[in-house]
This record gives structure tokens, C-alpha cells and sequence, in this order.
């Protein structure tokens, strides 16, 4: 079928909710292209967001689910287990920075992570209470909009959120937001809404993902990570969008030597196959009762293949390296950017994880989200798909695969460029 014929059932059967805006289908994809219904080739800036650090379609990982839908699809994992489970748990446990020896359950999405993450820190704790930040986004379950610095799109239909939820300042000094002022509003509200004797755990993601991707300090997470031992509070990191080699780094929180309590991940730990994990510190991970943690799906075997083909190819292929090298390369073209165009402003990477600012004033920091909205728009007319994020919708982040080729990256780079100067024109094309 073709995009037109795709899109009138789409229109008749897909829930508004749900329904992509996009008019193009997917018809087969490799590393960072994808080909659509109509046979129309689209350089892949977004990697189904964050999920694809490894490409389209590796080889490998293939292969890997290939093998595994020969042996086993499915038997519940708490009926009858099987290999893949215990091999991913005893890789996550080896090189997941928590505290002390790592335990780990599997899960299937990255909200579902969160919300395993908050059971078990209330199992550990005894306590109740959640402390989450602004720009924060940890999911679309009650718990986790509940968890979310940002109601829209999120929570904006959906009645009460659960409670025993509160919220605290993230650092975010470009828009006015010291790392002071945000360990004065933490502080502030375990004062004032969230009693310490009540809190079970801090979490925050140590690279804001929908939020703009800004990067906590790590002085800053030196200090929650202090504010929580004084506390007896856990320290949960989301790590579902920086993790998996992003940064330049397995997780990002490796950037600080921070060890927190509990580590969530997703998105590119399996390369396009639904898989999440909670890792902790054994007693904590261990402290809810027998057949408290799980479901009919986690963990899945053809998941696990996944998983474990992509934790080959990070030391085959030196997957880190490259991702540190890609950011570099996203560096150096931001800067040349925010040079030439008076829209461009902020460019921030922490490795492979970049982003900039479109701004209608660099001075009041101004953001202009309609024009984030028309780059992305146009970007994928021409042939790039670009995604905007952030907490007023003017912040273009990147997510191509890191093992993206260096011949692609250009021709996307240039799309973009080339898109900006219609849409504003630059400092280059006004002198001229």
C-alpha cells in the first residue's frame, strides 16, 4: 500500500490520540535512513526518539531475534524462565554505576520502568512521597504524567494525577535557573510539601530528554545524591533517553562518578525491541515481596536477544567512541550556526546527546517555538526528519544513530542549514 492509502485508514482507525501527524509510512529503514511506502528516502535525525544509538535494523541485533524466534517467543518469564532474561539482568548488573552489587528487573517500556522504580523505592523506604523536577519526563502511566515537569501535551486531558508527587527547580541557568536556585526550591519543598521522613526517593534524569537537553551539573547531583543519604531517601535516575552510549558514556550519570540507588533505561537498549530495566542495589531491589515485581511481557525473550546483540556491539564496535566523536562533529556545527544565523542559539552537547536553541532575540534568550515547528516541517519535506523538544518547544535536538555515516550527517546538516536560510536567511546571505 502506499502513504496515501495508509493514511485513509489511518484516518478511519487510529485514535486522533494516538495517530501520527506525519503522512509518510515506513516502509524499510537501514542504520540512519529510512525509505517510506512511496519508495521516498528520508535521512533519520530522530532515531524513533533516542531508541536506534546502533542504527536501523543492525545486522546483529537481527540475526540475534532471528535465532531467538526459532527457540522460544514467549512463556512468562514467572512461569518459566529462561536465559536471555538472567544473561541481560548479569550484564545490566555489571556495568550499571549503582551503589554496591546491582540487581535487576525487566520491563517494557520506559514508563513502566518509572513506575517499577517507585514500587520499589516505597518497598525499600517504607515512605511514600516522590520529589520529580521542572522540564523532567519520565513517562505517559498515571504515575509517571503524575511524575512529568510538563502537562502538555501529556496530562492535559486526563483528570487527577496521583498524588504524593511534588516538584522541584532544575538547573537551567539560560533561562534564569541557577544551580543555587534549584537546590534552594529542592530544599524549600522538603520543607514545605514533601516531609524527608515521607519522601521514598528523588528522582531526575541526569540529562533532561523532553525538556531541552540540558545537563545537570554535577555538582548538583553530587548534592542530591547528598541530600538523600541525609535523609534515608533513594536516588532514582531516569536514564531511559541518555542512557545506552548517548553521551559518549554507557549512562550519563557516568560523567559525575554519582552512584545512585536506582537506574531506569529503555529506548536504544535493544535497538527497536520494547525492553526497560530497573537496576539497583540488591537490598533495595530486593525488598518488595515475591511476585510483587513483573507482567506478562517483561523481559521478553526475542527482547533479551536484542539486548545482548547490542551489548556485543558496543565493544565490537566501539559504540561510545563513536558517539563522543559524533558530538564533537554536532559541536562544530552548531557553532558554526549560532555564527550564522541569528535564530541559532545555546548549542549544548553532552556527547552525542545536542540540541540548540531557536531564539527571535539571542539577548532576552526569546524562545520561537513557530519556528522550530517550520525547520522541522520543512526539514522533512526536503528529506530529514528533525525533531524539536524542550519546555517552550523551541529546542532542536539530535538523535541520529551514532553509527550514522559521515557522508549522511552532511547531507542532513545541510538540509538544515539550507532550510534555516529560507525560513530567516543568515549573517552570510544579508552581507552578500
Amino acid at each position: 500500500m502506499n502513504n496515501a492509502q495508509l493514511n485513509e485508514l489511518k484516518q478511519r482507525y487510529v485514535a486522533s490520540g494516538a495517530a501520527s501527524p506525519s503522512t509518510q509510512f515506513a516502509e524499510r529503514a537501514e542504520n540512519a535512513l529510512i525509505w517510506d511506502a512511496d519508495g521516498n528516502r528520508l535521512i533519520d535525525f530522530a532515531g524513533g526518539i533516542g531508541v536506534l544509538n546502533i542504527g536501523h535494523c543492525h545486522p546483529k541485533v537481527v540475526e540475534a531475534v532471528k535465532a531467538q524466534l526459532d527457540k522460544v517467543m514467549h512463556t512468562c518469564q514467572t512461569v518459566m524462565p529462561y536465559e536471555g532474561y538472567v544473561r541481560v539482568a548479569e550484564k545490566l548488573s555489571q556495568v550499571t554505576p549503582v551503589r554496591g552489587h546491582a540487581k535487576v528487573m525487566l520491563a517494557n517500556s520506559g514508563a513502566e520502568a518509572l513506575e517499577n522504580a517507585v514500587k520499589v523505592a516505597r518497598a525499600a523506604t517504607g515512605k511514600s512521597n516522590v520529589i520529580c523536577f521542572d522540564g523532567g519526563y519520565h513517562g505517559r502511566t498515571f504515575m509517571t504524567m503524575a511524575m512529568n515537569g510538563k502537562v502538555a501535551p501529556y496530562a492535559t486531558d486526563f483528570g487527577p494525577m496521583p498524588g504524593n508527587v511534588f516538584r522541584a527547580p532544575y538547573p537551567v541557568p539560560y533561562h534564569g535557573v541557577s544551580e543555587d536556585e534549584a537546590l534552594r526550591g529542592l530544599k524549600m519543598a522538603l520543607k514545605t510539601d514533601a516531609n524527608p521522613s515521607d519522601t521514598a526517593a528523588i528522582v531526575l534524569e541526569p540529562v533532561l530528554g523532553e525538556g531541552g537537553f540540558y545537563a545537570a551539573p554535577t555538582s548538583f547531583l553530587k548534592a542530591i545524591r547528598d541530600i538523600c543519604d541525609e535523609h534515608g531517601m533513594l536516588m532514582i535516575v531516569d536514564e531511559v533517553q541518555s542512557g545506552f552510549g548517548r553521551t559518549g558514556k554507557m549512562f550519563a550519570i557516568e560523567h559525575s562518578g554519582v552512584e545512585p540507588d536506582i537506574i531506569t533505561m529503555a529506548k536504544s537498549m535493544a535497538d527497536g525491541m520494547p525492553i526497560s530495566a530497573v537496576v539497583g542495589t540488591d537490598k533495595v531491589m530486593d525488598a518488595s515481596g515475591g511476585n510483587s515485581l513483573g507482567g506478562t511481557y517483561t523481559g521478553s525473550p526475542v527482547s533479551c536477544a536484542a539486548a545482548l546483540a547490542v551489548m556485543e556491539v558496543f565493544e565490537e564496535e566501539n559504540i561510545l567512541e563513536k558517539s563522543q566523536a559524533l558530538g564533537d562533529k554536532l559541536a562544530k556545527r552548531f557553532a558554526k550556526w549560532q555564527q550564522q544565523f541569528e535564530c541559532v542559539d545555546n548549542p549544548r552537547n553532552m556527547g552525542a546527546m545536542a540540541a540548540f536553541d531557536l531564539v527571535s532575540d539571542k539577548t532576552a534568550h526569546t524562545p520561537d517555538a513557530d519556528l522550530a515547528g517550520a525547520l522541522c516541517k520543512k526539514a522533512r519535506e526536503k528529506g530529514l526528519i528533525l525533531l524539536s523538544c524542550g519546555l517552550y518547544g523551541n529546542s532542536i535536538r539530535f538523535l541520529m544513530p551514532v553509527t550514522i555515516e559521515d557522508e549522511i550527517l552532511e547531507e542532513g546538516f545541510n538540509i538544515i542549514e539550507e532550510t534555516l536560510t529560507e525560513l530567516v536567511g543568515s549573517k552570510t546571505t544579508a552581507t552578500a
